[in-house]
């Protein structure tokens, strides 16, 4: 093996382990953690030193011994390299889907994140308080969500405003990320009972964890600026009555989906800097492994068997180590009581609602209102549509759930560094990040 060309990678410090880097390839999203001296061969095999070279290079600069060949070999697997003396190797950015609205570059969306975009979004914040403090009735409460007499048609109207404020929700995510020059990719995805529009954002591991709070925190910024703009709109722009009680009604929808963003025991946005804050690699899936750990080792005592398994957070460092199983307490309390919920309420609700919606339209045929059938219609329309396409999206989400046992399933990656050591070195494999609203 004399040259090795590589993919364009990105290699920066670790946040937090100074002998350490992250590399990785943003085209499809795989990032790796490895000592800071594969970092520096990676630097010198990119300029053109073959890896004899390269390893005698490191170990007059470094006193240290390394088997470049594996390296390039692990990173040839995760499709970080581009070719071994002339000699192709497969792409897996082939297969990888595109990122979405690739013309958004740095250099279009960077302003949205400037200072002066900054002041113009505090002073509307600002102004939007001051405003609600001198004139009370404009907060919003539950009676603004029913702005007409139809039923239906209030939902249905209701949930294409929402559906609008949420793709922008999800496309601030993209542009945040894209304006830190990682790519995005928008979609839909399943938190326990719950649909939702989500991004994937794995390239802001390519930026230090104080650039990757902009990204989390971009739609719950959209938000916020929004319900203030809407506040001020129809405070002080003399709009009629009934566009008054649209624009109140979208401040209560809007609302609505902040309270979902405080669920850390999901996958949303606050989750992530949440995780960010506690400095923890994969703090969802690991305190899910501890919670399985824990349920194990309850279901071995009331069996008075002998425990199997080890202790799932034994690896990681102690400060990550508490943090983990602290988030394993809520991560169940908080899964529990959502479903809970869901089940002692949503689900009925739903159902309730449905079935009025059924005896609405029969009624239309039987002599009843035509207008109000129409309206109980587009109710079943709506929640139908929204119960079918979350069918869907989990199943889609779900396959390995549906397949035979026999099959051999891949885990599924991560939102954070998993422990995986990369074969060449002592390495932690990165796994994918997605922002959801």
């Amino acid at each position: 093996m004399t040259a090795v060309v590589f993919h364009p990678l990105v290699i920066r410090p670790d946040d937090d382990d100074p002998d350490a880097v992250v590399v990785g390839r943003l085209r499809i999203g795989e990032f790796v953690e490895l000592p800071a001296v594969y970092g520096d061969a990676i630097t010198l095999l990119r300029e053109g030193l073959t890896v004899g070279a390269a390893e005698e290079r490191i170990a007059a600069e470094h006193e240290v011994e390394v088997d470049l060949a594996e390296l390039v070999e692990a990173l040839g697997d995760l499709g970080f390299v581009r070719s071994i003396d002339g000699d192709p190797l497969p792409d897996p950015a082939e297969r990888a889907p595109r990122s979405h609205f690739a013309r958004l570059t740095e250099r279009n969306v960077a302003w949205l994140f400037g200072l002066p975009a900054k002041l113009v979004w505090l002073a509307t914040i600002g102004a939007a308080l001051v405003t609600l403090a001198l004139r009370p009735a404009l907060l919003p409460g539950y009676s603004d969500f029913f702005w007409g007499d139809y039923v239906g048609l209030t939902v249905l109207v209701n949930t294409v405003m929402m559906s609008m404020s949420i793709s922008v929700h999800e496309l601030m995510h993209l542009m945040a990320a894209r304006s830190l020059g990682a790519p995005g990719r928008i979609g839909f995805g399943t938190r326990l009972h719950n649909l939702v529009a989500q991004t994937d954002v794995t390239g802001v591991w390519g930026v230090p964890r104080r650039s990757r709070y902009r990204v989390y925190l971009a739609g719950l910024a959209w938000d916020a600026f929004l319900m203030a703009s809407l506040v001020l709109l129809v405070a002080h722009a003399g709009l009629p009555l009934s566009a008054e009680a649209i624009l109140r009604a979208l401040v209560v929808t809007v609302l609505m989906t902040i309270p979902f963003q405080l669920q850390v025991y999901m996958r949303t946005d606050l989750y992530f800097v949440l995780r960010e804050l506690l400095r923890t690699r994969n703090l969802f899936d690991d305190g899910l492994a501890y919670a399985r750990y824990l349920l194990a080792r309850l279901t071995d005592a009331v069996r008075r068997r002998a425990s199997t398994g080890p202790d799932p957070t034994t690896g990681l460092p102690p400060r990550e180590r508490l943090a983990t199983r602290v988030y394993s307490v809520f991560l169940v309390l908080g899964a529990t009581v959502t479903l809970a919920s869901a089940a002692l309420f949503g689900a009925p609700i739903v159902i309730a609602a449905s079935v009025r919606a059924i005896e609405g339209v029969a009624g239309g045929f039987t002599g009843g209102s035509a207008l109000q059938a129409l309206d109980s219609a587009l109710l079943i329309l709506i929640e139908g549509g929204i119960q079918i396409l979350f069918l869907v999206v989990f199943v889609r989400t779900h396959r390995h759930w549906f397949r035979r046992r026999s099959r051999a399933v891949p885990a599924p990656a991560g939102d954070g560094p998993d422990d995986v050591p990369s074969p060449a070195a002592p390495g932690t494999q990165v796994g994918g990040r997605t922002v959801d609203s």
